[in-house]
């Protein structure tokens, strides 16, 4: 059995600690910042022994060094891997599309999904009902592009649509509730989408986290994954000067409205 627990970092990052019911190794994901996972590792008496990258912002990397040598203190093997066309110090095995990282020998297989659009080089974690999708979606959102353009976010969004709907995607910020008010004004008439909204209204009130969210529910709700949707398509037309002439083009539009929200 793989368990997935959050270390919360910064306002609102997710850290996410990968176990295994077998051994007492974990793997962390995107640790920005290693004084949380170090008190995370030793209350639950973990061993470290490797990390996964999605991309190379600092609020994901920050920690690393620290984390090296916290390991090496314990004399633990530690391996990190991260995307190959990105500038990340400390990557002992860079990924491409189409790799594989296996964890607790062998009983957790990951394969690299190529995911441009936030940044360059920004990857993501699949296996069977787990992603890591780092900054490219967010529930209710998706990443700002930094270095990227709208047509390789929207490219990377439709690889993770394509997933099975039962996917967990385990994004790594707490920015649902801004998200989905923003939704709302793109697709005021989505109803499950402003169901949704009042049970993360409900939920952030008693602070209790809304990730992972799954595939399938943001298929109904993200309008970044529903650039083809009627309404969508309406409100991204009235915005615009120009007439809007692909999925694309609605996609760069409803970002360029979320960059300004």
């Amino acid at each position: 059995m793989t368990q997935v627990t959050a270390i919360n970092a910064f306002s609102d990052n997710y850290i996410w600690c990968i176990t295994n019911h077998a051994s007492t190794n974990c793997s962390l994901v995107d640790p920005g910042d290693a004084s949380v996972c170090i008190e995370f590792i030793k209350k639950n008496n973990l061993t470290l022994t490797s990390i996964l990258i999605t991309h190379h912002h600092h609020d994901h990397v920050g920690g690393l060094p620290a984390l090296i040598d916290f390991a090496k203190q314990q004399g633990w093997p530690l391996t990190i891997y991260g995307p190959a066309s990105e500038n990340i110090k400390y990557l002992d095995v860079k990924l491409v599309e189409g790799d594989r990282v296996s964890l607790f020998d062998n009983s957790l297989n990951f394969s690299i999904i190529d995911l441009p659009g936030h940044t360059s080089g920004h990857i993501a974690y699949y296996s069977d009902d787990i992603l890591f999708c780092g900054d490219t979606l967010f529930s209710g959102g998706c990443g700002r592009l930094f270095e990227g353009t709208a047509a390789q976010m929207h490219n990377s969004l439709s690889k993770l649509a394509a997933l099975p709907d039962s996917t967990k995607a385990y994004c790594a910020h707490e920015y649902t509730l801004a998200n989905l008010n923003f939704a709302r004004t793109i697709e005021p008439n989505n109803g499950q989408l402003n169901h949704y909204f009042n049970k993360v209204v409900t939920l952030r009130e008693q602070n209790i986290s809304t990730i992972p969210t799954s595939i399938g529910l943001e298929k109904q709700i993200n309008p970044f994954l529903r650039s083809n949707g009627e309404e969508v398509i309406n409100t991204a037309q009235q915005k615009s000067e120009q007439k809007l002439q692909s999925a694309v083009d609605v996609f760069a539009m409803i970002r360029t409205l979320k960059d300004n929200f």
